[in-house]
């Protein structure tokens, strides 16, 4: 492997837009503003590895050329969430001049539904005031956490998950350029981990690179800490089918043998609910009982119980489903 102690997301980072993998209407759309050579306030919204910040990167350097690096300031909101961050540091880059033959320079405020409402207030009035000399580019993960006044004064750009052929299509160029042999299910594997995000699946394939040049699916489930889809499907048959100890046994083997983080099996609960043929009411009870065990977790409760009482409820749930069917 060639470079191997970089990191991976940035070595192949896209420097152009017509590099970006998928988001084609969206590339589309800022290349329009690179060819008249002027730009709106942008707001990017969608989760995260979609290419919010590639987008954000790849236009100024387009936009401005070799003087992108001087005209082009990158903040992480969620680093510095108050007002002080607007007041001292967003506008000393606002109020100053571009350089060289830019006619304005370019702020991209990261993860900006950080921002307490008093700093988005503030933002909103440093946006109107220097609207000539610098445009800004925020970036999100949910646009209603971004106050009304700032929406209605950006260009929206929502960015949806990659599809499992751009991330396939990456994977695979990343991989022939690393000299890696990367398996048929490996690849399904790295889709299923990263769902969408083009930051985790390269990752995952970095990290499999560090222990063998050919990659498998079962490197793929081990360095991600990642239940495989029918490890999943066995746990809900077991609870379904009335098997409360062994879908306990088959809990416990994820989460304290192989290190499976709770909240990620959840995860990988509910999507395997979402995608399976049930009973309306039954798959409505067993996806509330998941999100039931999700909030609890996320509120401090002990997670190992949580777990086992969430099987416990699916165990329930399926045995009134089925009495219910005998009547």
């Amino acid at each position: 492997m060639e470079d191997s102690h970089g990191i991976w997301i940035e070595k192949y980072r896209p420097l152009r837009l017509a590099d970006m993998v998928g988001h084609r209407d969206i590339v589309e759309r800022l290349q329009s503003y690179v060819k008249t050579g002027t730009l709106p306030h942008l707001l990017l919204t969608g989760s995260p590895g979609v290419g919010k910040t590639t987008a954000a990167v790849a236009l100024a350097r387009e936009m401005f050329g070799d003087d992108w690096r001087m005209n082009f300031r990158e903040l992480n909101a969620s680093d510095e969430r108050g007002i002080d961050v607007v007041r001292n540091q967003i506008k000393q880059f606002a109020r100053t001049s571009p350089m060289g033959n830019a006619s304005f320079k370019i702020l991209f405020l990261d993860e900006a539904d950080s921002l307490t409402t008093d700093a988005q207030a503030a933002l909103r009035r440093t946006m109107e005031s220097y609207a000539e000399s610098c445009r800004f580019i925020l970036s999100c993960n949910y646009s209603s956490k971004i106050i009304d006044p700032i929406q209605s004064r950006c260009a929206l750009f929502r960015f949806r998950p990659l599809t499992s052929d751009d991330v396939k299509e990456e994977i695979i160029r990343i991989a022939r350029k690393e000299g890696l042999s990367v398996t048929e299910k490996a690849q399904d594997a790295i889709v299923y981990v990263a769902q969408g995000d083009m930051r985790k699946a390269i990752n995952t394939l970095q990290g499999a690179a560090v222990v063998a040049e050919e990659i498998t699916e079962e490197q793929i489930f081990e360095i991600s800490s990642t239940a495989k889809p029918v490890e999943i499907e066995n746990l809900i048959s077991l609870s379904l089918g009335g098997d409360f100890e062994g879908a306990e046994r088959h809990l416990s083997s994820l989460t304290r043998n192989r290190g499976i983080a709770p909240t990620e099996l959840l995860g990988q609960c509910y999507r395997h609910l979402v995608s399976m043929e049930l009973d309306r009411m039954l798959k409505v009870e067993l996806i509330n009982h998941v999100g039931e065990a999700d909030f609890r977790i996320s509120e401090g409760a002990q997670s190992d119980l949580q777990m086992e009482a969430m099987i416990a409820r699916f165990v329930l749930s399926a045995l009134k489903n089925r009495g219910m069917d005998q009547h």
